[in-house]
Parts: structure tokens; C-alpha cells; sequence
């Protein structure tokens, strides 16, 4: 057992020195081509960081700048200002053109689709806020939930339910009910009574102490007599 042993490690030293010799006998025929694959490597590496410290970091810093003077005027309802800028400082839609690739060009698209929901331009609302994606959850509900009323002011009822559903997905007590009332609503317009008591109802439920849990009552009850 032992003579049979020691032959098996023979074999298995004999395989590792015959690999290694194989690898080195292809780093040798190969050497030239591998030295411009990791001098490759080296070039993409050390571009990505120079890109990144010498063109979007700075380009990220001006679009934070230039999207606060157009948030000022979204604050103030200036709609039209906050969209097309004062003369002086860019508004989101120009924000969006110039620094579409950066954080604050993302955001910027939100901000010009509520702007633009605002102000009545209901397609323009919908192409932008379509557009729009975000992991900040906030965010992403009133995007969704502005999304829905745009789809509402324009009859797309279906698509509009859709928006609300998603918007009061988002499970917080700011957002949700007031997302979960529109849905009711729109679910009252579209003659399903059944879903929108269960959407008033999930407002008793979850959201109780929210202002539309102190209103929801009355919608609660028309659903219901409609049921019956």
C-alpha cells in the first residue's frame, strides 16, 4: 500500500512540474502579448480615476451649484423660472441638457416634471417623470405619485392607478396615505368599489394617525353603500 502510495505522488508531482512547465513555455511564446494586455489593463485603470477626479467630480460640483438657484425658485412655486432659469442661472431643463450625467442632472429631471405638473403641461410632465429613477425612496413615491396625477389630469386612468399603486408602495407615513386616497379615488372613477374599500381601508389600518385617516370615513362609506 505504501509502494502504491508513494507511486500516486509521483504521478501528482510529475502533473504539477509538467503544468508548470506548460505555463511557462506559454508566458514565454506569449510574453509580448500579455505585457500589452496588463500595460492595457494599467491604461483603462488609470484612465477610470482620471476621469473620474479630473472631469466628473468637478462636473458633478458645477451642476450641484447651478441645480440650487433653480430649486430656490421650485420652493418659491416659480415654476417657469425654476424650468427655463432666470437669465442669470440655469433652470432644470438646461440643467438636465448640460449635466445629464451627474446626480444633480438626474434630479433635475424630477424637478422639471413636477414643474412642468404645475404648470398644466401634463405630456411634458409625463416624458420627464417617465424618465426619472432614483434609490432614495422619498423621492422615487412623490415621482411616482406625480407621475399618477399627470396620468390623471390627462384621463389615462389605468396608467394613473398604476403610478398611485407604486407610489404607495412605499411604506411611510408621509407619502403612503395620501397615495392610498388618490388611489382610492381613481378606483371610485373607474366603477371597482371593491378596491378602492380596501384602499381607504389599508388608510385605517396602517395610517391611522395620518390626516387622511381623519377624512378617509366618508370616502370609506360612499365605497361601501356602492358595493351594496
Amino acid at each position: 500500500m505504501s509502494k502504491e502510495k508513494h507511486t500516486h505522488q509521483d504521478d501528482s508531482f510529475e502533473n504539477v512540474e509538467s503544468a508548470l512547465s506548460k505555463t511557462e513555455h506559454f508566458i514565454e511564446e506569449n510574453q509580448n502579448r500579455l505585457s500589452m494586455i496588463a500595460l492595457a489593463i494599467i491604461i483603462i485603470v488609470a484612465g477610470y480615476w482620471g476621469l473620474k477626479k479630473f472631469y466628473f467630480m468637478p462636473l458633478e460640483q458645477e451642476a450641484q451649484k447651478s441645480i440650487f438657484y433653480a430649486q430656490q425658485y421650485f420652493e418659491k412655486d416659480s415654476f417657469n423660472i425654476a424650468l427655463n432659469g432666470d437669465g442669470q442661472n440655469l433652470g432644470f431643463l438646461e440643467i438636465i441638457e448640460d449635466y445629464g450625467s451627474t446626480t444633480a442632472g438626474n434630479l433635475a429631471v424630477y424637478y422639471a416634471g413636477v414643474s412642468n405638473l404645475h404648470l398644466g403641461n401634463y405630456n411634458e410632465a409625463v416624458e420627464l417623470l417617465k424618465g426619472f429613477s432614483t434609490s432614495e425612496e422619498m423621492v422615487a413615491a412623490t415621482a411616482a405619485g406625480a407621475l399618477g396625477d399627470a396620468y390623471a389630469e390627462l384621463g389615462q386612468n389605468d396608467d394613473a392607478i398604476s403610478q398611485y399603486k407604486d407610489a404607495a408602495s412605499y411604506d411611510n407615513t408621509l407619502t403612503a396615505p395620501t397615495y392610498l386616497m388618490k388611489l382610492g379615488v381613481m378606483y371610485e372613477a373607474k366603477g371597482d368599489y371593491k378596491a378602492a374599500v380596501e384602499a381607504y381601508k389599508k388608510i385605517k389600518d396602517q395610517y391611522a394617525s395620518s390626516a387622511e385617516a381623519r377624512q378617509v370615513d366618508k370616502y370609506l362609506t360612499r365605497a361601501e353603500l356602492q358595493l351594496k
